[in-house]
């Protein structure tokens, strides 16, 4: 006899041995999955597309650009297909969350104001020491200093 647990029986049978034998599923359409070489071109594509991206947040470190969010993109691109990708965002979400949990924390908040409120009193004096030596002058304006 058939009852509603039997037909949940049943459905947790078919996604359980995918689930057992691949911890991450490939998110390419059903007609690319079916063919191998298609499956493993489009593998290769996302590749390309996720290296890209990661690609062009490296050179935003240092250029103008969200760095930091173009990376992740491409991380989160290559997630859709690897499993190893997957994990490592996984990871890293993971982490971004305790750090911001540990922001939010009333002793880690005032040792940061303490330490920015000292880093600014330092920049501070040496602005006034620089321009008490020389005034409004700009470095490469100096002649004879």
């Amino acid at each position: 006899m058939n009852t509603g647990s039997d037909h949940g029986t049943d459905a947790s049978a078919t996604t359980g041995p995918d689930a057992e034998e691949t911890p991450h599923v490939s998110k390419a359409p059903a007609f690319i999955k079916a063919n191998r070489s298609l499956h493993l071109s489009w593998q290769v594509g996302v590749f390309i597309v996720g290296l890209a991206v990661i690609g062009a947040g490296i050179a935003m470190l240092v250029l103008p650009g969200p760095g930091w969010v173009a990376i992740f993109a491409g991380l989160a691109i290559w997630a859709t297909e690897f499993a190893w990708a997957h994990l490592v965002l996984r990871w890293t979400k993971r982490k971004v969350s305790e750090a911001a949990q540990k922001a939010l924390d009333p002793k880690v908040r005032r040792r940061n104001i303490i330490l920015t409120s000292v880093g600014l009193a330092i920049a501070a004096a040496l602005i006034g020491f620089y321009l008490w030596k020389y005034g409004l002058t700009l470095p490469w304006d100096l002649k004879d200093q």
